[in-house]
């Protein structure tokens, strides 16, 4: 039999130890969203949710981007949520969409900008997604641009591919979704032919597209909406790739418009801090509401380490402006923000 003895410096030295390991794990709990920079999750990883949306249901968000890692099967495209209380730290839910090539002409394809609804009505929750890609026997990429459509009983999934249209029989490519102060459920998606971006009202069951409410004449794709205070701002940045430009920003009373002329949301020369839109999300607080300016910092050569510029904007009476990224915090419950000291952001 091998006895083992401990004295009480081992037992205070492994309590210390132990003390420590707990305080560390403490210390790693974020307090500031940085722009820019490296975003762990409660794994340590690399948020990989990019092109993405988020929904908030009760007291907890979730976000669901496109999943670009290695070592995954190439035949497929992925899906991943994260769920957070504080919009600063965020738990992988894991990937909630594996999905193979959907339609048998399709090559090179890809699935893009994920964004989920859920129906209190059939108490589903419904993916829509920018899935393109060549045609077999025709030259070119992005010439199927459809929209999909992924079914779930449950918020991380798992979601199965139902179908791919074409909403009301336009090409759509960037889509980006809005839901209404009254909880009425829109897409946005952008099509090229009409040098425009279409805002549609969803079906009573959100599997399919029931009212194409307005299309804003305007070039533009990374499309996103938000109601302030009575009045709706949309959000674009222009055609130009994996190249970011001067995101712009219009309003209206109405959905319906008329639409203002575009004007920039930050100044031009900075080319929207090298980012491109993907979503205004709105955080009503008892004291306040801010709305947060969400999107993508590409790296195309290695999309899995694009980065996210989250900043809170200056919004109201016709304006929207983006500050100067630097790290911030937000109290969800009360909907104030409170800005760091500038650091150098980290690429």
């Amino acid at each position: 039999m091998i006895k083992f003895t401990f004295s009480i410096s081992h037992i205070a030295k492994v309590l210390i130890l132990l003390s420590l390991i707990g305080l560390s794990g403490y210390a790693q709990k974020k307090t500031s969203i940085k722009p820019g920079e490296l975003w762990p999750d409660n794994n340590g990883n690399h948020i990989n949710a990019h092109g993405g949306g988020i929904i908030k249901l009760k007291d907890t968000y979730y976000w669901y981007g496109e999943e670009h890692r290695k070592l995954k099967d190439p035949h497929y495209r992925y899906v991943s949520c994260y769920t957070s209380k504080d919009l600063m730290n965020w738990t992988s839910q894991g990937t909630v969409l594996s999905m193979k090539e959907p339609d048998t002409i399709l090559r090179n394809w890809v699935l893009e900008r994920p964004k989920v609804f859920y129906n209190k009505k059939t108490n589903k929750f419904v993916m829509y997604m920018h899935v393109d890609g060549e045609i077999v026997g025709q030259g070119g990429d992005y010439l199927y641009a459809q929209v999909g459509i992924a079914v779930s009983d449950h918020a991380t999934g798992p979601f199965t591919f139902i179908k791919c249209f074409r909403p009301f029989g336009h090409i759509s490519r960037d889509i980006g979704q809005f839901i209404d102060d009254d909880g009425t459920a829109y897409l946005i998606f952008e099509d090229r032919p009409s040098k425009g971006f279409h805002i549609a009202r969803l079906s009573g069951d959100y599997m399919n597209v029931e009212e194409d409410v307005c299309l804003i004449k305007s070039p533009l794709e990374g499309g996103a909406i938000v109601n302030y205070q009575g009045l709706y701002y949309a959000i674009g940045s222009a055609l130009t790739g994996w190249v970011p430009n001067p995101n712009k920003y219009a309003t209206a009373t109405s959905l319906k418009g008329p639409w203002t002329e575009f004007k920039d949301i930050a100044p031009p020369e900075t080319n929207t801090y090298n980012s491109q839109s993907t979503l205004l999300l709105k955080v009503i607080g008892d004291k306040q509401t801010t709305v947060v300016f969400l999107a993508d910092q590409w790296k195309k050569e290695a999309v899995g380490d694009s980065r996210y510029l989250w900043m809170p904007v200056h919004i109201g009476d016709g304006r929207l402006w983006l500050p100067e990224p630097r790290p911030w915090s937000i109290n969800v419950r009360t909907g104030d923000v409170k800005f760091l000291k500038k650091d150098i952001v980290k690429k």
